[in-house]
């Protein structure tokens, strides 16, 4: 004789769109909203170090645009910043530190969850 049973079988669980944006928008970082706080964060974090003016350069940003949002970086302690000299003249050079990185990743996965988010919707 053949018994046949019915187990029932977990449906994966479709992810609420709503809930994602709503995660992910909680978990943006502020000190990253800024077009060029994140532009600077995500420069630096395929190099060692870049100069002020070459993160300048590769921003569009002005001298005080660019200073006051690296001061906000520096502030965060997600850049370390270094000065020296060359030819008399002063050269400012910006690394992102161990805590910038991990703030960096952390703010691209939550924008990735709103994108996500909204690919599902």
């Amino acid at each position: 004789m053949l018994v046949v049973s019915w187990v029932p079988v977990a449906l994966p669980e479709r992810t609420d769109p709503s809930r994602l944006t709503r995660d992910g928008l909680a978990r943006l970082d502020p000190v990253l909203e800024h077009r060029i706080r994140l532009g600077a964060s995500v420069l630096l974090s395929r190099v060692d170090a870049l100069s002020f003016s070459r993160l300048k350069e590769l921003l569009g940003a002005t001298d005080g645009n660019l200073g006051a949002q690296m001061r906000k970086l520096e502030e965060a302690n997600y850049v370390a910043v270094r000065k020296e000299f060359r030819n008399r003249k002063p050269l400012t050079w910006y690394s992102l530190t161990r805590a910038g990185k991990k703030a960096l990743r952390s703010h691209l996965e939550a924008v990735q969850k709103v994108i996500r988010s909204t690919v599902l919707g």
